[in-house]
């Protein structure tokens, strides 16, 4: 599941840069702006900007980047509950990063656009992506998390910082969804549901 999460997420960069190239005569490049060194963005109006929330592909973030909008606008329970649960994955030898957190609209927007190419149906492609009216990114209230050893372990032992996997079909998607210690709730099968 997380080779085709990557790769929707290769294939939608790679939409993006021939429409942006296309529409605007912009290249995609390492951008130093605003204070967001490394970062890949695209330029123009996509809604794929780090202010946007966007992480390029390939791009991961610590939850502790809190000066970058993709951490600093996720809901501070949430944020302080995935701190706190990557500080004790660390402790465990287990690598974390954050390969998506908050999002805005018009980012969460354009993932849809490009499932719906990739998947042939808005159906379909809401299986995997959410709309900007009921994503949790968009209001903060999820982030997914990188690497597999990192998904298994939140799995095990999200609930202790009540952290809870929201969707069957994505290991590497996480809500705060019940209090610390408690039971997490059954998972929806995708995002449609």
């Amino acid at each position: 599941m997380r080779q085709h999460h990557q790769r929707i997420r290769a294939r939608a960069g790679v939409l993006l840069l021939v429409a942006a190239l296309g529409l605007t005569g912009c290249t995609v490049a390492e951008q130093v702006s605003g204070g967001f060194a490394g970062l890949t963005t695209v330029s123009g109006d996509t809604g794929r900007s780090v202010e946007d929330g966007y992480l390029g592909v390939g791009d991961s973030v610590s939850i502790h980047d809190d000066h970058l909008p993709v951490i600093a606008n996720l809901d501070p329970a949430l944020r302080a509950a995935v701190e706190a649960a990557a500080d004790a994955m660390a402790a465990d030898g287990v690598e974390t990063v954050v390969t998506s957190g908050w999002r805005s609209a018009a980012y969460q927007q354009a993932l849809l656009d490009d499932a719906v190419q990739e998947y042939g149906s808005l159906e379909e492609a809401r299986k995997w992506v959410s709309t900007p009216e009921l994503s949790a990114h968009v209001t903060g209230d999820a982030i997914d998390i990188g690497y597999t050893d990192a998904d298994s372990w939140l799995s095990q032992h999200g609930a202790d910082y009540g952290l809870c996997q929201t969707y069957g079909n994505e290991m590497w998607h996480f809500e705060l969804a019940t209090e610390p210690g408690g039971e997490c709730p059954p998972q929806k099968e995708n995002a449609a549901e």
